[in-house]
């Protein structure tokens, strides 16, 4: 017998609308899937100045706004892939990457990439689960 399964796209406008035919996130039943966050000023559509910091801040801040909407917040997210335009960059995002997951961080992949859209120089994308979550660690 097939199971019924709920999609629901997720929008939230405290983040950037989407820059194609794609959707902020995805809902289906207890999973989250988030379409890639780049660092844009939610109001101006234009990459946030300041270099890979802030990129990376609003990045993160971003995918809360988005996670927010969703009803999770970070310790939802158990999977994440971080796309960077320039591997020299890898330690300052994992410093601000890690005040958003101080503890038990989801797992992770890192991959350069020889652009990113709109001249990004950093790109996240997640999966979460959603509902409460324990931890057996």
């Amino acid at each position: 017998m097939a199971k019924n399964i709920l999609k629901k796209i997720i929008f939230s406008a405290e983040a950037p609308k989407a820059v194609g035919p794609y959707s902020q996130a995805v809902a289906v039943n207890e999973h989250l899937f988030l379409s890639g966050q780049i660092g844009l000023d939610p109001v101006t559509t234009a990459i946030v100045p300041g270099g890979i910091e802030n990129e990376t801040e609003q990045v993160l801040k971003n995918m809360g706004a988005v996670l927010k909407a969703a009803g999770a917040d970070y310790e939802n997210i158990v999977k994440t892939t971080i796309l960077l335009a320039d591997i020299n960059d890898f330690a300052t995002v994992n410093k601000i990457y890690e005040k958003y997951f101080p503890s038990n961080p989801p797992a992770r992949s890192c991959y350069a990439v020889q652009a990113l859209p709109k001249g990004a120089r950093v790109e996240i994308e997640a999966i979460a689960v959603l509902g409460k979550i324990q931890s057996s660690l």
